[in-house]
């Protein structure tokens, strides 16, 4: 087992947008890291050292637990968990197609619970680590065409909330990231062009301006290096022309 890093850091949804500035952040500052996603060629180009990048689902909780393991046998304990993958699938509630909502919840609820159950045993035995969730501002109120997504990430914030209470005896801590609109591949994922088309003209509104990944990275990083006795619960973070 290397000792020449920081602790492992685990980050789901590491191909892309936040996850993918995430991993290089943490990665800049001396962390040992599991990358999780579908799309494992991206992960690898990054060529970071002291990463272990595997072709995980997350709604897999058999193949997540068991790439845990893997990277503590390389790495030593997980001393956080990103609960970062996620899917955001707008559309009107009564043209949407239903297996978009069985999409959303099963990655964006159920594959962030299966993040939690692959490290957060291990983290109460230790009497350390932080799991980080990234929900969203569709986590604290609604916005048009959102029904299903505004009712995943308000349960990410609920079961956080739930989960910062029981683990908190444990020292572990539990914080919610909740961005506005950040320039990912996020939109892609939505099939209503009309959609995609009244989004723009949002962002047009605000000058165009919406945060990056590195900006959600930097309160990632900001949450997990205060000293350990100190958890940050949430952080809502917004471009500043963003009014709702």
């Amino acid at each position: 087992m290397s000792v020449s890093h920081k602790p492992l850091i685990v980050i789901t949804g590491a191909s892309s947008g936040i996850g993918l500035a995430t991993a290089r952040l943490f990665s800049a500052h001396g962390h040992a890291l599991l990358l999780l996603a579908r799309r494992l060629e991206k992960m690898q180009a990054l060529d970071l050292p002291n990463t272990l990048a595997l072709p995980v689902d997350v709604t897999d909780r058999a193949a997540l637990t068991a790439a845990v393991q893997q990277a503590e046998q390389r790495f030593g304990p997980a001393d956080a968990i990103v609960n970062n993958a996620g899917v955001m699938l707008l559309g009107e509630i009564t043209r949407q197609d239903p297996t978009q909502w069985d999409q959303m919840l099963d990655v964006n609820v159920k594959g962030l619970l299966n993040g939690v159950y692959a490290t957060a045993k291990g983290m109460t035995e230790r009497k350390r680590g932080s799991i980080i969730n990234i929900s969203s501002v569709a986590g604290r109120k609604s916005f048009p065409n959102h029904v299903a997504y505004v009712g995943s990430k308000f349960a990410v914030h609920g079961l956080s909330e739930n989960l910062r209470e029981e683990l908190s005896a444990h020292n572990v801590r539990v914080t919610t990231i909740a961005p506005g609109a950040v320039e990912t591949e996020l939109l892609g994922h939505t099939t209503d062009e009309d959609i995609k088309t009244g989004y723009q003209a949002w962002k047009a509104e605000m000058g165009g301006k919406v945060l990056s990944a590195e900006d959600v990275a930097n309160a990632i990083h900001y949450a997990y290096a205060q000293p350990e006795g100190v958890c940050i619960r949430e952080i809502v973070l917004a471009a500043t022309r963003q009014q709702a």
